[in-house]
């Protein structure tokens, strides 16, 4: 798991395989992405794609714990803000078996985990083996427009 602001992804770009990293961190850099409209965004087909989202943060006991075993996720705020909780997948329970097909598990929320507020420009990072809770509300429910860039690790 990183935390992190936009003025560091550069940082960034030489981890994992074959450039994956790179391209998610021009997506970011060179995208207006405050102009974007949620939906799908290819960038390197199954590789590297991103995910624009809105919606309303919810408590953070309803928010989910989730992992993934084939993609990392950037998780980027555009506008808004968020508390995403963070817990190593081997500390949690599973509620939900994995799904192949949408490269998901869902865990149960007994962790209290590491959280923090992530606001517009800043970031977290969550590899396949980091359990992560997005989409709580930091005080009351708000908006929030964020892009979840996926990078392909096999």
């Amino acid at each position: 798991m990183i935390f992190d602001t936009a003025k560091n992804l550069d940082f960034y770009r030489n981890l994992g395989v074959e450039d994956r990293y790179a391209k998610a961190v021009d997506f970011l850099k060179n995208t207006d992405l405050e102009k974007l409209e949620p939906g799908k965004y290819e960038i390197d087909g199954k590789n590297v794609f991103a995910n624009v989202v809105e919606y309303t943060t919810i408590p953070w006991e309803e928010a989910k714990y989730e992992a993934h075993h084939n993609y990392t996720d950037i998780q980027y705020v555009i506008s808004g803000s968020e508390i995403m909780t963070y817990a190593r997948i081997d500390e949690l329970n599973e509620k939900v078996p994995y799904n192949d097909e949408k490269d998901v598990v869902f865990y149960d929320n007994e962790n209290p985990g590491l959280k923090a507020v992530v606001k517009s420009g800043e970031y977290m990072i969550f590899n396949p083996w980091d359990g992560h809770k997005p989409k709580a509300a930091a005080g009351e429910p708000a908006p929030i427009k964020k892009v979840i860039v996926k990078i392909k690790e096999n």
